[in-house]
């Protein structure tokens, strides 16, 4: 298949932005950060858009989610959409890198790992990390994880995916949650190392928020008493 200059350029060259191609630039370039990712007001709990001043939306209020908080860096849509898919499915693991340092610029998220004591990256089971070759909340984690001696906190092993569930997309949030039941465990030779502790979760996405939910719920039981989920992009509700 023959391939356009630009999109080799794209490809091939760091200094290319990965959204609108401006040349030179860094992966993500200043005026479209500026463009497509102002922060705004979010729930504190699900990070879905609420109204300036308002810190829980009222589901969370109502039935509260089993993250005690939870920070999203931008809206699942373009562009961030696009490269969310690129690094996640085409084999761009470079990619974490500017992803992360934008999560990091967002209000709460810096504060949350500074405070938390385990940083656990969402798992893959076997078989996904096999036919991906890599997983990409650790690729985001050990970007967000700060610098020495703080990386002592990132702990990839600690939360495992124990079966590989159906793909969720098209199930609504129940059925999501059904799917994930029993996905996840935690290390049993390792559960003294979350007794007590406030722990951040990362993931790429939160959609429903059942992924999330289901390895906070395990995490929980294995004796965490603080869960913050700390994801890039937050699907939201159609207008």
């Amino acid at each position: 298949m023959r391939h356009s200059w630009l999109s080799l350029s794209t490809h091939w060259i760091p200094s290319v932005c990965s959204v609108c191609h401006a040349w030179p630039s860094q992966p993500v370039c200043e005026a479209c950060v500026t463009r497509f990712a102002q922060p705004r007001p979010r729930c504190k709990r699900c990070a879905l858009p609420v109204p300036q001043g308002i810190a829980l939306c009222g589901d969370c209020l109502v039935n509260p989610p089993p993250l005690d908080a939870c920070f999203a860096a931008v809206a699942y849509g373009y562009p961030w959409s696009d490269l969310v898919a690129r690094f996640k499915f085409r084999d761009h693991p470079s990619q974490a890198k500017p992803l992360a340092l934008l999560m990091r610029s967002v209000p709460f998220i810096e504060p949350a790992l500074e405070q938390a004591q385990v940083i656990v990256p969402m798992p893959l089971s076997p078989q996904r990390l096999r036919e991906r070759g890599y997983n990409q909340a650790w690729e985001l984690a050990r970007w967000l994880a700060p610098s020495v001696p703080n990386s002592q906190k990132l702990n990839p092993h600690l939360l495992l995916r124990i079966t590989d569930t159906p793909p969720q997309a098209g199930l609504n949030r129940e059925a999501r949650l059904r799917n994930l039941h029993t996905a996840f465990a935690v290390d049993p030779l390792r559960v003294a190392q979350l007794q007590g502790q406030h722990v951040v979760l990362v993931d790429d996405v939160m959609t429903s928020g059942a992924s999330l939910h289901a390895a906070a719920l395990t995490l929980r039981a294995a004796g965490a008493t603080h869960i913050t989920g700390l994801v890039f992009a937050r699907t939201e509700p159609q207008a």
